[in-house]
């Protein structure tokens, strides 16, 4: 996992170094975001009750993104298609229903994201929402307890799910107005996959992951 992170911070450096001087015509955007696991779902993360999942489990994704309509409804909404890999440390969690260590694996995502840009004194603060699907080499050990029931059951988990991308961000640039930062965005995003009550494979639960994220747009 150390290796992504040092290619990602790599790639960053080299990005800001372009010309930024127009950087809100960059249609192009990386992002890369590292966070735990939330064994609370997720409208109680959203209402802001955080609960550290016990396992201590983690993320690490590095997105990349296309802006395909711009300036939407009156200037304020972008539009992107993304998609993205993330690698899951599972931390050697043993799985209660196998009795196995969980395996570390990799994660596919690709989905339509939506933003949402507040200018205000020179600033941007973006509010963003993406849907699509999320494909996994193994379930995340924070699914399989979700599924397991008290009784020792456990109900249907996939590796195939649908997929939630919600974040909050402002522009570093903006904000300390130094210019080869801007388009330079820090901040929160919930990471989160689920069978959407039944609809996807069966799957009435899903896990979250709440992330810090820097992403440049190019």
């Amino acid at each position: 996992m150390r290796y992504l992170f040092i290619v990602g911070i790599l790639i960053y450096t080299n990005l800001f170094a372009l010309d930024t001087s127009e950087k809100d015509d960059s249609p192009y955007s990386l992002r890369l975001g590292y966070g735990f696991s939330d064994s609370n779902d997720l409208g109680e993360i959203l209402m802001g009750d955080w609960n550290h999942y016990e396992g201590d489990t983690s993320a690490l994704n590095l997105d990349g993104g296309y802006r395909f309509a711009h300036n939407v409804w009156g200037g304020i909404f972008d539009f992107y298609a993304k998609g993205g890999l993330s690698y899951f440390d599972e931390n050697g969690v043993i799985n209660n229903h196998t009795m196995q260590v969980s395996k570390d694996f990799l994660e596919v995502n690709v989905y339509v994201k939506v933003y949402l840009k507040l200018d205000f004194w020179q600033n941007r603060i973006r509010i963003g929402v993406g849907e699509g699907v999320s494909l996994a080499q193994e379930i995340p050990i924070v699914e399989v307890d979700d599924a397991t029931n008290s009784d020792g059951t456990t109900d249907p988990t996939a590796k195939f799910l649908n997929y939630l991308d919600i974040s909050a961000d402002f522009d570093v640039g903006r904000l300390i107005r130094v210019n080869a930062l801007r388009d330079t965005y820090l901040g929160y995003t919930l990471k989160h996959r689920s069978g959407v009550f039944g609809l996807f494979n069966g799957v009435h639960g899903g896990s979250n992951y709440n992330m810090l994220t820097l992403e440049k747009n190019f």
